[in-house]
C-alpha cells in the first residue's frame, strides 16, 4: 500500500511537458520569411561601390541594434533579426571585398535588416 502510494505521488510529481516558456514568440522561422529574394532593393547589377556602401550600412546598424541593451533585453524579436543582419550582410560584404556579387546573401541582408526595422518600430 505504501509503495503503491509512493508510486502515485512520484507519478504526480513528474513534469508532464518538457517545454519551457519563452518570453519571444515564434514570428516565424528565417526560412520562410525571406522566400522571396527577388524582391531586395539591393541587387547585384548595382555600382560594386554603391552596393558596398549600402550593405556596410546595413551591417552597421545590426551591430549597433545587437549591442544595445534595450534591444538585447526586449521581448520583440529585434535583436534576434540583427544578429542575423550582421552575418548576411557580414558574408556578402566579404564576397563583395574578393569581386564577387553573392546574390543570395545580398537579397538576405536587405530582407534581415527590413525585418529588424520592422520589429524597431
Amino acid at each position: 500500500m505504501i509503495r503503491s502510494m509512493l508510486a502515485g505521488a512520484m507519478v504526480a510529481l513528474m513534469p508532464l511537458s518538457g517545454f519551457a516558456a519563452d518570453l519571444i514568440v515564434d514570428y516565424a522561422p528565417a526560412a520562410r520569411q525571406c522566400t522571396e529574394l527577388s524582391q531586395s532593393s539591393l541587387t547585384v547589377e548595382q555600382d560594386v561601390t554603391t552596393l558596398t556602401k549600402e550593405v556596410v550600412s546595413r551591417m552597421d546598424e545590426a551591430i549597433a541594434v545587437a549591442d544595445d541593451p534595450r534591444w538585447i533585453s526586449s521581448t520583440r524579436p529585434a535583436f534576434v533579426w540583427a544578429s542575423e543582419t550582421k552575418v548576411a550582410c557580414g558574408k556578402a560584404y566579404g564576397y563583395l571585398q574578393s569581386s564577387w556579387r553573392d546574390e543570395d546573401y545580398i537579397a538576405k541582408c536587405d530582407c534581415f535588416y527590413a525585418k529588424m526595422r520592422h520589429f524597431m518600430n
